[in-house]
């Protein structure tokens, strides 16, 4: 077991400074009412995220489970197959896809003799060799040292030699101390730190003023950032791999017939997602709660792209996001042959009310589709509005001029009477406000407003 502390895993294990090539014994425990199709697939999951964290997977163990052991997760007698197998294939770590108590690890790895890691460990670890900025290095670390701390208690609290390799990495790779005050302390400096920068991201919103703000949603690797790389026409970091985007990118998107959209790119979500990652990302997905529109992006090239979808939606749900109007978008569809991109099409026009978009991000032309519906959401969602607001009231006054745009503006003793145009988002604010006067301009009685 490691300890992430100051941006730095240690080990209890005296290792090298080599890198090593991790052989990686990768145990599955599904419940038995599990679709073994789908259990198949999040094999192929797992694999490829510890091919991406630099492991090689050598044997796989798979049990059918009713309820999770309570100290070794999966029964007694796999546990001595486990380890029989651990020594055969010469395995120098072990892998759950699923997320162990500490007790169960420590147990785990006092029975066998090799290092331990859950999935939860396993995707912050790839985190943090993907975090490039000072902010993403931060909320890798704050995630760490919240997942690892309660597993300190049988764990030593020197120093060490410490090499790379699976579960081994953090934000830089020094020595520090394992003590549990001085990460305690870490943990809210980390917190302060955070909280300021979360603070001047959203000074930046609001420097943005009315604009009309997409945030991109979606699973891993489904080209989020090859979609806004496009749209936006600037140089972004493209890669096929999961995760290869952490922080959130804001770029203007041209959309034609003047006008325009603020687009940002966020993290991609993962089932499984630990706890503690979303946590420490929530002030980088604030952009998605800001946002007057989420663009739902979805591989349609995967089999497992309904999986993915309802991964999302759950995410979003924990963030409190499913109020959101979202727009679906089926990414990747040069992967399909036109039999595929016509029965996918048909199949999920039944589905939806609002028409998704088929595009492929790697074909600009493909790309109209979308601009045509942003636009036309853009024109359809802005309301005028004549508000009346007390002279003293410059908070509401601020936000007017922030999210909005007034048309017009004329003082009547004490109060101010506004002509605004406003996005939904604005205007949902606005009713929320007590001691104003909100009338759509479908309600006034002198006719209807001229936007």
């Amino acid at each position: 077991m490691r300890i992430a502390y100051l941006g730095v895993i240690i080990s209890h294990h005296l290792i090298d400074n080599q890198k090593p090539v991790d052989r990686t014994v990768l145990v599955e425990a599904p419940l038995k009412n599990f679709d073994e199709r789908v259990v198949d697939k999040h094999l192929e999951e797992i694999t490829s995220l510890i091919n991406t964290a630099g492991g090689e997977v050598v044997d796989v163990i798979r049990q059918w489970i009713d309820a999770p052991h309570p100290r070794f997760y999966i029964g007694r007698g796999k546990m001595d197959e486990l380890r029989n197998r651990v020594r055969a294939e010469n395995a120098n770590l072990i892998i759950f896809d699923e997320e162990l108590t500490p007790a169960q690890g420590k147990a785990i790895e006092d029975h066998i003799g090799v290092r331990v890691m859950d999935r939860s460990e396993l995707i912050l670890d790839i985190f943090a060799t993907r975090a490039q900025t000072r902010e993403a290095k931060m909320q890798v670390e704050l995630a760490q040292l919240q997942y690892l701390l309660p597993r300190l208690k049988r764990m030593w609290t020197h120093l060490s030699r410490i090499r790379g390799g699976v579960g081994l990495r953090g934000p830089g790779e020094t020595q520090l101390e394992s003590d549990r005050r001085l990460i305690g302390r870490r943990i809210n400096d980390l917190r302060k730190k955070l909280k300021k920068v979360a603070s001047a991201r959203e000074t930046q919103r609001r420097s943005r003023g009315g604009s009309f703000r997409v945030a991109l949603v979606g699973y891993t690797n489904v080209g989020k950032s090859s979609l806004l790389s496009v749209l936006s026409g600037s140089d972004l970091l493209v890669e096929d791999r999961l995760f290869a985007t952490l922080d959130s990118t804001t770029r203007s998107v041209s959309l034609g017939d003047g006008l325009e959209a603020l687009v940002t790119d966020t993290v991609g979500f993962i089932r499984k997602i630990p706890h503690h990652l979303v946590a420490s990302f929530r002030s980088t997905l604030e952009e998605a709660r800001e946002a007057d529109l989420l663009l739902h992006v979805i591989d349609a090239s995967h089999s497992d792209w309904e999986e993915h979808k309802e991964v999302v939606e759950k995410v979003l749900d924990d963030l409190e996001l499913t109020d959101r109007p979202k727009l679906l978008v089926f990414n990747k569809i040069d992967r399909l042959t036109h039999s595929e991109e016509n029965d996918l099409e048909r199949r999920i026009n039944v589905m939806y009310s609002t028409p998704p978009v088929f595009l492929s991000a790697i074909n600009p032309d493909t790309m109209g589709e979308l601009r045509l519906a942003l636009k036309n959401l853009i024109r359809s969602g802005l309301q005028c509005l004549f508000v009346r607001i007390p002279v003293q009231d410059g908070a509401t006054l601020a936000l007017i001029y922030r999210e909005g745009e007034i048309l017009e503006k004329n003082q009547e003793g004490t109060i101010l009477e506004l002509k605004v145009m406003a996005t939904p988002m604005l205007t949902g604010k606005l009713f929320q406000i007590e001691g104003i006067e909100i009338i759509p301009e479908h309600d006034i009685g002198t006719g209807v407003i001229a936007c």
